[in-house]
C-alpha cells in the first residue's frame, strides 16, 4: 500500500490488530475536502463502512457529518462526531423515530406508509429535522447482487410508480443509493435515469442525497466530473447536495497484521493464523473478495503456495490462496492490505476468538499508538 511504512508497523503492532494510518487518512480526506469546495457538495462519513471514532476528530475538521442506519449509529455520531447526522433504514419502530428525531438532522423513510404513519411524531419536528424519501431509480450498476440496492425484488427504495398520487407534504429531499465500490461512470448513468423518472419532483425540494458507494479517493475518479454533476443539480433545482460515502474516507488507510500459528499439509501447504475470515474479514466470504497481502502473490507466482486460514471451527474460514518468496512457520507476521472500511464495523466473537485490537499510526512520528485491546470481559458482556 503506497505511502504505509508496513515494516514499521509490523515491528510496533500487537498481533492480531487493526491499524489506520493518520497519514493515508488526511490524504483522503483532502480529496474530498476539495471536491466539496469545488462543487458546493456536503459530504458525509457512511457509518456503516468506518465507526472508528477514535479518529473522528480528524475526520469532523472536514466532513459535515455522517450518515447512520440505526438509532446507536446515530447515537455515535451524535455524540463522537458533534456535527450533522442524516438517519435511513429499510424500516423503523416507532421507538426508533422517537430517538432518532432527537439525535438525527435528516431523517429518511423508505416507504409512504412509514412517512405517514410517523407523520403526528415528525411534523412536530419540522423546521429542526429534516424529512426526505429514499428512492429506487431502478437502474442497476452493481455487479455483486447482494450489494446492489436495485436488485430486483429490492426491498430499499420506493418506485416512481409509488408516487403517483401520494402527498409529499413536509418531504423536503429525495435520496437514492445505488452504487458500490465504484468510480464516476456509474454514477452519472444513475443520475440520468433518477432525473428522468424522480426529477419533477425536486422542484421546491431542499435537498438531495446521491448516496454511497463512491470510490472517490481511488486513483482513476473523475472528480471533474463529479463536481460539475453536483453543481448542475444545485443550479437546475436549487438544492443541497450531499454524499455520503464510507469507504472513501477509509481507502487505503489501514491494515489486518496477523501471526502464522501453523502450517499444515491436507494436498498442498495451509498456514493457520490468528485472524479469521469470519471474524475479522467477513466480507471475503460475502462479497467474496481477495485482499492483497505484502510481499504476497498470486499462487504459483512464487516458490512457496499457501492456503490462508483461520482458527475458528467454521470448515470454510478460509481467506485464500498465496505464494511467498520464502516458506512461512510459525510466527511469522503478515499484513493484509486496506482493512479499514467494512472490517471493524462487522466483526464478531464467533467461538471467543481473540479480537484484534485496534491501533493508530502517526506515519510523522513513527509513534504506533494502541487504541483499545480487547479482553474476556468482552466477549462475555455480548452473551447472557
Amino acid at each position: 500500500m503506497t505511502g504505509i511504512d508496513i515494516e514499521k508497523i509490523l515491528k510496533l503492532a500487537p498481533s492480531p490488530a487493526y491499524v489506520v494510518d493518520l497519514g493515508r487518512l488526511r490524504h483522503n480526506l483532502a480529496i474530498l475536502d476539495q471536491v466539496q469546495r469545488r462543487s458546493g457538495a456536503k459530504i458525509l462519513m457512511a457509518l456503516k463502512a468506518f465507526a472508528m471514532w477514535s479518529v473522528f476528530p480528524i475526520i469532523r475538521e472536514t466532513l459535515h457529518g455522517v450518515c447512520a442506519s440505526s438509532p446507536w449509529e446515530a447515537r455515535l455520531g451524535r455524540e463522537e462526531f458533534g456535527r450533522e447526522v442524516h438517519s435511513f433504514a429499510a424500516a423503523f419502530k416507532e421507538s426508533d423515530v422517537v430517538e432518532l428525531l432527537q439525535t438525527s438532522n435528516h431523517l429518511v423513510f423508505n416507504s409512504f406508509n412509514q412517512l405517514e404513519r410517523f407523520r403526528p411524531l415528525w411534523e412536530k419536528e419540522r423546521g429542526r429535522v429534516s424529512v426526505g424519501l429514499r428512492v429506487n431509480p431502478e437502474h442497476s450498476e452493481g455487479h455483486t447482487p447482494i450489494y446492489d440496492p436495485c436488485a430486483p425484488a429490492s426491498r430499499l427504495g420506493i418506485l416512481r410508480r409509488e408516487f403517483d398520487g401520494r402527498s409529499l407534504e413536509g418531504v423536503e429531499g429525495l435520496h437514492f443509493h445505488t452504487l458500490c465500490e465504484q468510480l464516476f461512470e456509474p454514477l452519472a448513468r444513475t443520475a440520468k435515469v433518477f432525473e428522468e423518472k424522480f426529477g419533477p419532483f425536486l422542484h421546491g425540494m431542499k435537498w438531495l442525497n446521491l448516496g454511497g458507494g463512491h470510490h472517490i479517493t481511488r486513483e482513476g475518479y473523475d472528480i471533474d466530473a463529479l463536481v460539475e454533476l453536483v453543481k448542475y443539480f444545485k443550479g437546475k433545482y436549487g438544492v443541497e447536495v450531499y454524499l455520503e460515502p464510507g469507504e472513501a474516507i477509509a481507502i487505503g488507510t489501514g491494515v489486518l497484521v496477523g501471526e502464522v500459528l501453523d502450517v499444515v499439509r491436507n494436498e498442498m501447504e495451509i498456514a493457520i493464523l490468528d485472524v479469521s475470515a469470519t471474524c475479522h474479514m467477513p466480507d471475503v466470504l460475502e462479497m467474496p473478495y481477495r485482499p492483497g497481502i505484502a510481499g504476497g502473490f498470486d499462487p504459483g507466482e512464487k516458490a512457496h503456495t499457501y492456503r490462508l486460514a483461520g482458527p475458528s471451527c467454521l470448515a470454510g474460514d478460509v481467506i485464500g490462496d498465496w505464494s511467498f518468496d520464502k516458506p512461512l512457520k510459525s510466527g511469522d507476521r503478515l499484513v493484509f492490505e486496506d482493512m479499514s472500511h467494512y472490517t471493524m464495523v462487522k466483526t464478531t466473537t464467533f467461538n471467543g476468538i481473540q479480537h484484534p485490537a485496534i491501533c493508530t499510526f502517526e506515519p510523522e512520528t513513527g509513534e504506533l499508538r494502541v487504541v483499545r485491546k480487547f479482553g474476556y470481559e468482552d466477549f462475555r458482556s455480548r452473551l447472557s
